[in-house]
């Protein structure tokens, strides 16, 4: 069994989660329009770039920040999905096509995207084999998934399990949210049998604190060597973030 946030400290009720997003969706782009978080942006959207073309789906798309950017690269349609109304209505002012649902109980036809990707978001399903499952059904055959999962097995989860809380809000910390963190083995076993996994990349490999982005030339260096390590096989594998592409049979 993968490790995870339990008890009370995991928010496995969908009213509680759609309340602890709705909370920082207002905060949630208070830092993400420079330095660490433009950086993961980039590097979480190469993973999917060649495969945005057609319909793609945004499984989780919170304020929008990606599928904006995905919506200029296909030459389809762009649809994001996300289980909060306070996330929704930042998307939506950006003129996106997005729509609420939980991820794992998709309001779509059998395959109706050419591709789904899905960022920062899986690590905190609960219901992640039920998941993959639909985000596999509303995929066409030779269809493409590019997903993201926190990594067991790096600096990031080590942080991350020692460092205090980080208040979201009024109510809420970052320790208020279920939170998974798998290996690649353990996201394998997770695989509806029609997905074959044809690639992985590593998202921030390097970098220990995000802090470390605000500091010039410093930070320009991390930008280059994590666009390198993220390619790099016995590096790839220590990521903060496990991108997985999986192809559709």
């Amino acid at each position: 069994m993968s490790p995870s946030r339990t008890g009370d400290q995991a928010l496995r009720s969908g009213s509680r989660s759609k309340d602890y997003y709705d909370e920082f969706s207002s905060s949630y782009e208070r830092h993400r329009h420079k330095g660490y978080h433009v950086l993961i942006d980039e590097l979480e959207l190469a993973a999917a770039h060649e495969h945005c073309r057609g319909r793609v789906l945004e499984a989780g798309c919170g304020t929008g920040l990606i599928l904006q950017r995905i919506a200029r690269l296909t030459d389809g349609l762009a649809v994001g999905v996300d289980i909060s109304a306070g996330m929704l209505s930042v998307a939506r002012r950006r003129e996106l096509s997005a729509v609420q649902a939980s991820v794992d109980a998709l309001p779509f036809p059998d395959g109706w995207f050419d591709a789904v990707v899905s960022f920062k978001v899986l690590a905190h399903v609960p219901t992640i084999e039920q998941t993959l499952a639909e985000l596999s059904r509303v995929t066409r055959p030779g269809g493409h998934l590019v997903l993201e999962f926190y990594n067991r097995y790096s600096m990031r989860t080590l942080i991350k399990r020692i460092k205090q809380p980080s208040r979201i809000g009024q109510r809420f910390n970052d320790e208020d949210v279920f939170t998974r963190f798998d290996s690649l083995s353990t996201i394998r076993s997770y695989l509806p049998q029609e997905l074959e996994l044809v690639g992985t990349r590593g998202v921030r490999v390097l970098t220990p604190v995000a802090q470390v982005h605000d500091v010039p030339l410093l930070r320009e260096v991390l930008a280059f060597a994590e666009r390198l390590a993220g390619r790099a096989p016995l590096l790839r594998d220590l990521a903060g973030f496990l991108v997985v592409i999986l192809r559709k049979r």
